[in-house]
């Protein structure tokens, strides 16, 4: 079994920007970070994680772009994007240890830093302090999640496509316009015209 690749002190700088902006997390979480962490080079269009599998690791994207999509009748239905500074984990393994409900898939090449759920379990209890932190991130998550939910469930695609450039702008210019499309639960067609009525508003 290949060793797993421990990140550099510079490798975890975006990561430790990132908790520092919830809360201080001190040199031992830093120290424990560092050796318990790992790297993984994901390249484009290859997955993450499938349905059915279990995840037992959450990830931090360093570099790169991914997504979230389930399966219908054969059917891409994505359900969320991530890019530089956030978080991905499988939520049903990652809580219930029950395997993903979704597929997580590189749609640009990806540096990711990942630390196994054993270890943040026990990074939780050799530095309670970093439970701010968690329950922060999670609450964020929360928001973002409630976010997208109420998108999908609106009929108009003139309002989903607003809301999408208020909450998400800034996967607009990196994410192809089928997989936007999907995450609206709109046709590309409709996608289209709702984006060239936008830009006919903002050329008057």
């Amino acid at each position: 079994m290949t060793p797993k690749k421990r990140p550099t002190k510079q490798d975890l700088v975006p990561i430790l920007q990132v908790f520092n902006s919830f809360h201080p997390i001190g040199k031992g979480v830093e120290r424990f970070l560092l050796k318990h962490c790992y790297c993984i080079d994901l390249t484009k269009e290859k997955y993450l994680l499938r349905n059915g599998e279990k995840c037992d690791s959450v990830y931090f994207v360093k570099k790169g772009l991914l997504r979230g999509f389930v399966k219908e009748n054969n059917k891409e239905i994505t359900t969320w994007f991530a890019l530089e500074n956030e978080m991905v984990a499988a939520l049903t393994t990652f809580v219930m240890q029950l395997p993903a409900q979704e597929n997580i898939q590189a749609i640009e090449d990806c540096e990711l830093v990942a630390l196994t759920i054993a270890d943040l379990d026990r990074l939780y209890i050799k530095y309670p302090s970093f439970n701010v932190i968690g329950r922060k991130v999670m609450e964020l998550y929360y928001v973002l999640a409630e976010n997208r939910a109420y998108i999908c469930r609106l009929h108009d695609a003139d309002r989903k496509y607003e809301l999408f450039l208020q909450y998400f702008s800034h996967f607009a210019n990196r994410v192809k316009l089928t997989y936007i499309a999907s995450f609206l639960g709109i046709t590309i067609e409709t996608l289209s015209r709702v984006r060239a009525k936008v830009s006919s508003r903002k050329k008057k």
